[in-house]
């Protein structure tokens, strides 16, 4: 009998290092805070500084919907999967529904100040620290108003969602461009990602300090295989490796995620109440470009719109530019026809369908550390 007992541990213990989803505890997130820029922005930028033009938003929302994609974002998926309505950006006061979350995060954000404006870089003002000066504010005013009852109580969260929420971090990418487009080498690049990182560090204690308790890291993508990094920013031929991404530039952004990961090691220990998971993007993004064909999508290195080129990426013209001709409005990067099947939206960004595969490689949990589901993200 004794024999048996042991057995089936011995079976449900391999089964659970196989299938780890089956075996993680679910977790109740009654709401997310989001951190980030583009990659997670579904609507700050646009609040502040105009509606991203259509095609975006075509596929899903069937309009411009605040996100730089034909559709829905990594974030989206993980509300889905949450059981939670899509994030409201903090910036916009149009419509906006705050009461299982909200998303400070902005295109063009990083996070370090910028020294420049959104004109000359491109960059937001609206980095990291400027995001954590909102969430502060919208704790504390979101229970004063609340409190005032009718429609505020349906608009804003309640008090003990604050440390039961899902706290998401997706940002650092516009760090490391912000060196290349000051023509930087890698190692000067390299030099002040550990400013980057302490600044990071940072972030995540005061949201901690605030009552944050469970935490989920994206470290950043490819750089090397985004088609606009590959038209701004060319290297030798003998820098591009077989799948037609830059070396450099890919040495890079695996530096940045090996620090980055050692900095969420180190807050484990330090902040021992929080749940943290750190998932890799990088390996995630890379596999599908790299595999694109085997897993049923074509042109990764080609934007789907855009205007021109050999990435069809033009940093004068990106998707959704316009000219008047004659009187007569015409738009200059239209999305391509075969969309659904493709991995770059607008050569920064990914389409749907990729951030679709995406999630679902991130919600498998074999890229995560631990490596457990979205719904699981509260074990420690």
């Amino acid at each position: 009998m004794e024999t048996n007992l042991m057995l089936i541990k011995c079976v449900l213990l391999a089964s659970c290092l196989i299938h780890p989803r089956a075996c993680s505890p679910s977790c109740n997130f009654p709401a997310i805070f989001n951190f980030g820029d583009s990659n997670s922005d579904t609507g700050g930028l646009s609040a502040a500084f105009g509606q991203a033009p259509y095609p975006n938003g075509q596929t899903f929302f069937h309009s411009p919907s605040g996100r730089f994609s034909d559709g829905r974002l990594i974030i989206d998926f993980i509300a889905e999967e949450l059981g939670l309505p899509y994030l409201n950006a903090f910036l916009d006061s149009i419509g906006s529904n705050f009461s299982h979350g909200a998303n400070f995060a902005t295109a063009g954000s990083t996070v370090r100040p910028p020294n420049a404006t959104i004109a000359q870089s491109g960059v937001s003002p609206i980095s990291l620290d400027v995001q954590l000066v909102q969430f502060s504010d919208f704790i504390t005013r979101s229970q004063l108003i609340r409190n005032r009852g009718g429609v505020f109580k349906k608009l804003l969260p309640k008090k003990e969602y604050l440390s039961q929420a899902l706290y998401t971090f997706d940002i650092g990418q516009n760090d490391l461009t912000a060196g290349l487009k000051l023509n930087m080498t890698s190692d000067q690049i390299k030099a002040y990602i550990p400013n980057v990182l302490d600044q990071f560090s940072n972030a995540i204690r005061k949201v901690y300090s605030k009552g944050g308790r469970r935490f989920w890291i994206h470290n950043t993508a490819p750089l090397g295989c985004l088609p606009y990094v590959l038209d701004r920013f060319p290297v030798l031929a003998s820098q591009i490796d077989n799948y037609g991404c830059a070396i450099p530039r890919n040495e890079i952004a695996r530096y940045y995620n090996s620090e980055l990961r050692r900095r969420v090691i180190e807050l484990r220990k330090e902040l021992s109440e929080a749940a943290f998971t750190y998932v890799d993007i990088y390996s995630i993004k890379l596999t599908l470009i790299t595999q694109a064909k085997k897993l049923g999508f074509r042109y990764p290195l080609v934007a789907c719109c855009g205007h021109g080129g050999k990435y069809n990426f033009n940093k004068l013209i990106k998707c959704g530019a316009k000219v008047m001709i004659k009187g007569k409005e015409i738009v200059l990067a239209k999305s391509c026809n075969d969309v659904s099947f493709r991995v770059s939206w607008d050569g920064i960004h990914f389409t749907e369908t990729a951030n679709s595969w995406i999630f679902q490689q991130i919600n498998g949990g074999a890229f995560s550390d631990p490596p457990l589901p979205v719904k699981s993200a509260c074990t420690r």
